[in-house]
């Protein structure tokens, strides 16, 4: 089961070159925790060299595991959608997530997603880092409450510090950030779908702005 093996960490799998195509080649085979095991693929970040925002959001789900890109899926639709409505369609934008193995429970045929644990995202978190080292991106935006807690520690809280430009030591160092929640909420969200949508867009309005 998923959890339960002890791995060294991503460190030992990064490549000497730090561009976004040897680190997504390299990340093909890291072993870094047991994650890899059952997953189908890793799933590396996608987007241009010279991102301006980058979006980092908890880990793949199962269309990305299968697809072997980020935020393909169903929350990758209510993103874009986003995204669109917050005006940041044209801002040359970097996805990715803390975890990049799918972390799930079989229930028959199904695989259930299943919230990383603290010792995936601290093993993957090299990956992380050398993506945001690479890209040094203008604004990252944190979705939900993983990814807010890898880049930028315990003391930042989703529902408490959303929508508000943050300037924050990470673990890559200074810079400006914008938590919100993950737009995988957004679809839980039933009846309130609709106002959880549009806090989600003003957010990312925010950010926008923030890289406008």
């Amino acid at each position: 089961m998923p959890g339960r093996s002890r791995h060294p960490g991503a460190e030992e799998f990064l490549p000497e070159s730090r561009t976004l195509s040897a680190l997504r080649d390299a990340a093909a085979s890291c072993q870094g925790c047991d994650l890899y095991a059952d997953a189908t693929q890793t799933v590396f970040g996608a987007g241009p060299a010279r991102a301006r925002l980058v979006l980092v959001g908890e880990q793949p789900g199962e269309v990305e595991d299968t697809e072997g890109a980020p935020f393909v899926g169903p929350a990758g639709r209510v993103l874009e959608r986003a995204r669109a409505d917050a005006g940041l369609t044209d801002i040359p934008t970097y996805v990715t997530n803390a975890v990049k193995h799918f972390h799930f429970r079989r229930q028959g045929k199904r695989r259930i997603h299943q919230t990383p644990r603290a010792g995936h995202v601290s093993a993957c978190r090299p990956w992380l880092d050398a993506e945001l080292e690479t890209l040094h991106p203008d604004l990252v935006v944190c979705l939900g409450s993983v990814a807010t807690k890898a880049v930028l520690g315990n003391d930042v809280r989703v529902l408490r510090d959303r929508g508000t430009a943050l300037e924050r030591d990470s673990t890559v160092g200074t810079g400006t950030f914008v938590v919100t929640v993950h737009p995988s909420s957004i679809l839980r969200a039933g009846a309130d779908r609709d106002a959880a949508y549009a806090a989600f867009v003003a957010d990312l309005k925010v950010a926008a702005a923030l890289v406008s």
